[in-house]
Order: structure tokens, then C-alpha cells, then sequence
């Protein structure tokens, strides 16, 4: 492959292998950057609606997904409040059938796995783990990224750099230095069970999201049915930057021990014995997601909060367009790059935004209390199950 089709890609978490597996479907060779000497479990579960795992399927991985990945039935939609169910969201098979593809619900260790296992089989494509992107700077047949593995530093020529190095990331920060993630105060917990120790009623493949005062849990199986993943939601000050930290087990369950929480959901709580806790951060609006040949992917351009179950699948969607828009734009000389990239944000910038305001909405909705509470839960029943799905569409049924 000719050097002048090499795209360097900074981290190697789900948006950046899948960056790497699009853009090497489409010619280009890949060198994929990242700091951490091997890829490790980081966080729990994962959902990846239709809008995701279309893609992922199109990229050769169902093979590798679907023996992991559980397909859930249904949402359902429990208020603390009213002490039960409210309304379930239809999804296995009414959510394919609409949208042509599965919702799935993965283990996030074993989608890495899958991505890196497929990578690891692609003759077009250079992970190199332990090797930290350092620099980059605009050459005369491209760009010159400046990569370091210890003391060791070497520069490598390639037509675009990629930045899918996170919400702390450090391409972005050579791009658009003052720009700075903002603490939400929120805090997620997260931890995970053994489904065979919890009653069968509590163990079906099936998305729990409970909403109650100021906080929220949601529960799912994942690896196949075999544990069941939680995670709770609540506001503090704890504002540590990075993926998570140990949390303390009575911490969280203090917070779920009043009695506006049903018996289920401080069971739930109860019954995990590993937390990990993160602060829940954002990015501001940063307009356009490059600078000449360098542009930014998934949370690096635009981290949000989870309350949607969309920030995985924005930055899946986000690798599927860039590599079509570079695919599209490459000619001899490579002079068409900076514009397919800028190209690349104007096609997602709008879809994104509204995803995260989404979010923001859906966040402040689970929190409600009193009156509002009240009139939250009547509304949602109001929907019914096929309009709360037909109301997805938008987000399910995204296709390039």
C-alpha cells in the first residue's frame, strides 16, 4: 500500500478500531496509536442500537458479536415513584424488523475484543500498543505525526491524522487548546452480578431503567445472559478526571436506601460487590471537528452524557462517514482530504448535537421529583409501546 494512503488513527478504543476496520475497507492503510500497552476491560455493559450494530454488521463483525451479545425484549420503564412498571418499550424483534438490524446489548471488554480481533486479522492495519501519539505538523505530501514508545520517538508520514484518543484527548488539545471537558455533576456507578444470583424474574433479557429523585439505575444482561450489568446515576462533587476509580459500596447504597426506592432497585444495588465509579463530563460545542487534515471522532469531538445510550454509536457512525467522505475525496496529490474532512462535520455535526440535547433532556426527566414526577410518569403511559418505539426512528433507523 502506498504511504500516501496512510491515515493515522490516535487510540484504540471502540470509535477508533472501528475507524481503522472503515477506513481500511476503503483502501487506505491504518496505523492505529495507542498509549496503553495492552487493551484492557474498561467499564461494563454497552448498548448498541440498530444505528451501531448496522455498521459493525456491514463491517464483517457479527460473527465475533453475536454469540457475546445479548438482544433485549423490551425497555422497560419503571418509576420509583409509582413503585413499578409504567411502560415497556418494544425491542428485539419490532426494533429489527423497523430498523434492519439488531439491538444489541454487549459487554464492553468483549466488543473491544471483537474490534482488536478483527484488526489483528487485517493486513492493512498497524496496531501499535504502548505507542503514544506526541505531535503533528503539515508536510508538503501531508503530515508529519510525531509518535513516542518510551524514550523512543519517530515520525511517520500519512494524508490524515485521526483523533479518537477520548474526552481527554490529546489531538484535540493541538487542535483546539482551550477547549476543556465540563464536569456535570453527575456521578456513574457501575458494577456488574452473576445473573444466577439473583431471582429468574430479575434476569430477563430485558433493558431496566428506573427513574426516581434525583438519581436512576439501569440494569441488562450481557456475556450471553451470564451477569447483569448496573449502573446507577446520581449527583455529587467528585469530579476526578479518567474513565473510573474504585467506589465504595456504601456510598451508593446510601444513596438508593430511602424509601422512595422500591425494595427491587436497593436489591439490585445490593448485590453487586465490585463498583467503579466515574464523573460524568462533557464537551462544549467546538463548531467545526478539524483543522486542515486532522480531525476528531467520537468523544473527542463531542462527549455526552449516557442518558440516551448513544455515545457509542455516535462514534461508530462517525468512523462509517469519515472513511466515505475520505474514500470519496482522494486524488493523486491527496489536496481533496481537508475538505472531505470538514465535510465529514458538517454531515454529523447537526445529528450530534441533537443526540446529546436528547441526552440532556432525557437525564433531567429521570430525575424529576414531586408534581413533575407525576406528571412524567402519566405522560409516559400516555405514549404506549409502539409510538415510544416509533419515536426512535430518527436515531435507530440512521443510515449514510
Amino acid at each position: 500500500m502506498a504511504l500516501t494512503r496512510t491515515v493515522i488513527v490516535a487510540g484504540a478504543g471502540i470509535g477508533g478500531l472501528t475507524a481503522s476496520l472503515a477506513l481500511a475497507a476503503q483502501g487506505f492503510r491504518v496505523v492505529v496509536l495507542e498509549k496503553a500497552e495492552r487493551l484492557e476491560e474498561a467499564g461494563a455493559g454497552i448498548q448498541l442500537s440498530p444505528n451501531a450494530s448496522r455498521i459493525l454488521v456491514e463491517l464483517g463483525l457479527k460473527p465475533r458479536l453475536a454469540p457475546r451479545a445479548v438482544t433485549p425484549d423490551s425497555v422497560n420503564i419503571i418509576s420509583a415513584r409509582a413503585g413499578g412498571e409504567i411502560a415497556r418499550m418494544p425491542l428485539g424483534e419490532a426494533a429489527a424488523f423497523r430498523a434492519g438490524a439488531p439491538y444489541w446489548v454487549i459487554h464492553r471488554a468483549d466488543l473491544q475484543a471483537a474490534l482488536q480481533a478483527e484488526v489483528n486479522d487485517h493486513p492493512d492495519i498497524d496496531l501499535r500498543l504502548g505507542c503514544q501519539f506526541e505531535d503533528v505538523a503539515k508536510h508538503a505530501k501531508g503530515l508529519t505525526v510525531v509518535q513516542r514508545r518510551g524514550t523512543t520517538r519517530q515520525q511517520e508520514l500519512a494524508v490524515a491524522l485521526i483523533g479518537a484518543d477520548g474526552i481527554w484527548s490529546s489531538v484535540r488539545g493541538h487542535l483546539f487548546p482551550d477547549v476543556q471537558p465540563q464536569f456535570s455533576g453527575l456521578i456513574a456507578w457501575r458494577g456488574t452480578l452473576e445473573a444466577n444470583a439473583l431471582p429468574r424474574e430479575y434476569t430477563a433479557p430485558r433493558v431496566q431503567l428506573w427513574m426516581g429523585p434525583n438519581a436512576h439505575l439501569v440494569a441488562y444482561p450481557i456475556s450471553a445472559g451470564r451477569q447483569i450489568n448496573v449502573v446507577a446515576i446520581v449527583p455529587g462533587t467528585w469530579n476526578r478526571p479518567g474513565w473510573s476509580a474504585p467506589g465504595d459500596a456504601n456510598e451508593i447504597k446510601a444513596a438508593f436506601a430511602t424509601p422512595s426506592w422500591p425494595a427491587t432497585a436497593r436489591m439490585l444495588i445490593g448485590a453487586v460487590d465490585g463498583w467503579r465509579k466515574w464523573a460524568l463530563f462533557t464537551l462544549p460545542d467546538i463548531g467545526d471537528w478539524n483543522a486542515g487534515s486532522v480531525a476528531l471522532l467520537g468523544d473527542a469531538a463531542h462527549a455526552m452524557l449516557p442518558f440516551a445510550a448513544q455515545g457509542a454509536g455516535m462514534a461508530i457512525e462517525d468512523a462509517a462517514v469519515l472513511a466515505k467522505a475520505l474514500s470519496d475525496s482522494t486524488g493523486e496529490n491527496n489536496a481533496g482530504i481537508p475538505a472531505a474532512l470538514k465535510r465529514y462535520t458538517r454531515m454529523r455535526r447537526a445529528r450530534v448535537l441533537k443526540v446529546q440535547r436528547m441526552a440532556r433532556q432525557q437525564g433531567r426527566i429521570y430525575h424529576l421529583t414531586g408534581p413533575a414526577a407525576i406528571a412524567r410518569d402519566l405522560a409516559i403511559r400516555a405514549i404506549g409501546p409502539q409510538r415510544m418505539l416509533a419515536r426512535q426512528d430518527w436515531i435507530y433507523d440512521w443510515r449514510m
